[in-house]
């Protein structure tokens, strides 16, 4: 998926470049959807350029579920096999269970994220395991 292809699929805003950062390798963006102190959760849309992933990380204390909005991405547990995902897939993640996601190499990727607990970052995603990746 393209930019322009993205820009039409996209339900929710693409969002300002992601404060984030320090932990992707490659370019992301967040919209903050819900951040609401009253509840023990927040939602973000977060958009992935090609090749962008998030680092190694685990949800301490809480979980989190990506509804993925558009483009396709990847989602690895340590020990499994990463998983390709397109716009309607639906990933929960519970706590403790170390995991990365992001785009594919050639197409843009979004997703919604609700997220619980504290996360906690953890070794990048090397470009070896990245580029070892195959659809």
């Amino acid at each position: 998926m393209n930019k322009k292809e993205l820009e039409e699929a996209l339900i929710f805003p693409q969002g300002e470049k992601n404060p984030y950062g320090a932990y992707f390798t490659g370019q992301s963006y967040l919209e903050g959807m819900i951040a609401d102190k009253d509840l023990p959760f927040g939602v973000g849309n977060v958009t992935f350029e090609p090749g962008c992933r998030n680092h190694w990380h685990i949800h301490k204390d809480g979980y989190q579920v990506l509804l993925v909005t558009a483009g396709e991405g990847w989602y690895q547990e340590e020990g499994k096999a990463a998983q390709l995902l397109h716009a309607g897939d639906t990933i929960v993640t519970h706590a403790g269970v170390k995991h990365w996601h992001g785009a594919t190499k050639d197409s843009w990727f979004s997703h919604v994220a609700i997220t619980a607990g504290e996360a906690v970052w953890l070794e990048e995603v090397s470009d070896e395991q990245y580029e070892n990746l195959s659809k």
